[in-house]
């Protein structure tokens, strides 16, 4: 049995649109854009999800902690399911808070150092980045993520120059799906669905 890991953050979580700050929603596992890629592969794949809301890809969060930096966790994660005969990173949106202050060559940059880091551990037989769709200034996330909607415009070149420096596939969700318009961050149940079949198909590309 091939495994995969997903690793990412709300929208990998499955982390509905939130009307408020407060809001907690959450889809179950099979409406989960990974749930969904696990069905359309088959029992013949084991796929583990590591979404954490929040995450980054190399950024501590101030106000949060440490523990929200995806290089931090990258390597024990690996090591725990190693094995991994694909590792799919679905990191960068959070990237664009306005409180990181970043462009986008640098988020693309904290990709390339989660590339690094898997490759050094020798674990992970192939990698896959997905690029998540362009976040809107919208709702009540509009503040934190001010500015987010110019930054990540420019994402999806800057990760695919990386990940092809390092030897991994890459695929452009914002080629099919968008974020949802109650908070311009998160992904209705739709894209959710959509994503998953489109990965599903790379998936069984990269192993044909």
């Amino acid at each position: 049995m091939r495994r995969i890991l997903c690793y990412g953050d709300s929208n990998t979580f499955g982390t509905g649109p939130m009307e408020t700050l407060l809001d907690q929603p959450s889809f179950s596992k099979s409406q989960r854009w990974a749930g969904v890629m696990a069905e359309e592969l088959g029992g013949d794949w084991d796929v583990v999800v590591e979404g954490l809301p929040g995450r980054t890809t190399a950024l501590d969060d101030p106000i949060e902690g440490w523990y929200l930096n995806g290089r931090h966790l990258l390597k024990p994660t690996l090591l725990t399911h190693a094995p991994i005969d694909l590792l799919i990173i679905c990191l960068g949106t959070n990237d664009t808070q306005q409180r990181y202050g970043m462009g986008t060559q640098e988020i693309a940059l904290g990709v390339a150092r989660l590339l690094q880091d898997s490759a050094a551990l020798n674990v992970v037989d192939k990698t896959l980045v997905v690029c998540p769709p362009p976040v809107r200034e919208l709702g009540d996330l509009a503040e934190i993520f001010s500015g987010a909607e110019r930054r990540s415009q420019g994402l999806p070149k800057q990760m695919e120059r990386f990940s092809t420096v390092h030897g991994a596939a890459f695929l452009d969700a914002g080629d099919h799906i968008e974020v949802h318009e109650t908070d311009g961050v998160h992904w209705g149940l739709e894209s959710h669905s959509v994503l998953g079949g489109v990965v599903a198909k790379k998936v069984q590309e990269m192993f044909a």
